[in-house]
């Protein structure tokens, strides 16, 4: 299987975010990719490339003008206004409510409001590299899309910053461009075809769901920690299912507390059924291995054995599928987690 990496991740290295009412050594870290990088790199299953360079134009075609023009000059407005500082948080979120009968002003010129203009909660630090980051992520899904859609029955692309929480116009959650959703819409709007995107994060994929929540060639199907109590608990539950032309192109599977393989696997079996009725013609998993019973941060409890048994799920739907990487913070079972996943995919496909 074709690996899609990229050593251009490295540029965004936070290293503190705001998290459960305090400040914390974030999460979501270099050091993720690097040990999938590690343990990928020792099997001779995996062959590794760099991703090509796409511009701008696959992102514009998803994601608001405003968010990637502010994505690509607030680090620098930032310092030049606040002075020398590593981690960019938002000081003020933007609220239609604040003004209420004063009317919209639209974005403000403020650099330290713009933050919270185009960013929607605490946990995402800008830093110095994360515009060259994100864009070389999106790159990163695209070339594993293009490889697909070349012909191999699948490919892995090992993104960073992970994507699936950005929305048309806001980031956060760790996300700033939507790797998952521009590979999507390349895909579905060069081929004329309808594409699956299956989010198997514990996260709900926030972002994924608003930009196709009305488009009916691009369906959502999602597997996730019940949003009554888990991130992002405003989005992802069952009733959420499309509007207009996306109508019933959309699928929340919102799931217990301590979730084990057996139940997990036979959710992801039910909306697979939904997935075959849809007729794509191409599968794009937004791989999470946060479904770990030891992630740090998730409460659903998965194995090893368990994400090889999905991979192996996934593949009987015959579809050619590319897998983008999303969350998982056990950094020390990471790699081995994504390793017995894409061999379940790959052992089940050859």
């Amino acid at each position: 299987m074709k690996v899609v990496y990229t050593p251009a991740h490295l540029r965004h290295d936070p290293k503190v975010s705001f998290e459960q009412s305090g400040l914390t050594p974030t999460f979501e870290h270099i050091g993720r990719a690097e040990a999938i990088r590690a343990t990928l790199a020792a099997d001779d299953r995996f062959t590794f490339t760099a991703p090509s360079e796409w511009g701008l134009a696959p992102v514009e075609a998803v994601h608001d003008a405003g968010l990637i023009r502010f994505l690509a000059t607030a680090w620098e407005e930032y310092q030049a206004a606040a002075g020398e500082t590593a981690d960019v948080m938002p000081d003020v979120f933007y609220r239609s409510t604040l003004r209420n009968k004063m009317g919209e002003r639209g974005e403000p010129e403020s650099i330290q409001a713009r933050f919270g203009y185009w960013c929607f909660e605490t946990t995402t630090p800008l830093t110095r590299g994360t515009y060259d980051a994100a864009l070389s992520a999106v790159d990163t899904a695209l070339t594993a899309t293009q490889f697909v859609l070349d012909g191999d029955s699948s490919a892995y692309g090992l993104c960073r910053p992970p994507g699936h929480h950005a929305t048309t116009g806001l980031y956060g959650g760790y996300c700033f461009f939507n790797n998952a959703a521009v590979a999507a819409h390349h895909a579905a709007s060069t081929t004329g075809t309808k594409v699956t995107v299956l989010d198997v994060d514990y996260h709900h994929g926030n972002g994924t769901q608003e930009i196709f929540y009305d488009r009916d060639d691009v369906q959502y199907v999602s597997l996730h920690g019940d949003p009554v109590r888990a991130y992002p608990w405003n989005v992802g539950y069952a009733d959420e299912t499309g509007t207009g032309r996306g109508a019933g192109s959309n699928l929340n599977v919102p799931l217990a507390a301590r979730t084990e393989d057996d139940a997990f696997v036979d959710a992801l079996h039910g909306a697979m059924e939904q997935i075959q009725a849809f007729g794509p013609s191409m599968v794009i998993v937004s791989l999470g291995l946060d479904t770990f019973f030891s992630d740090p941060i998730c409460d659903l409890a998965l194995t090893a054995d368990g994400f090889e048994r999905c991979g192996a799920a996934v593949a009987e739907l015959g579809l050619p599928t590319v897998v983008v990487q999303e969350g998982g913070y056990d950094v020390a079972a990471l790699g081995d987690n994504v390793k017995r996943w894409l061999v379940g995919l790959g052992a089940a496909v050859q």
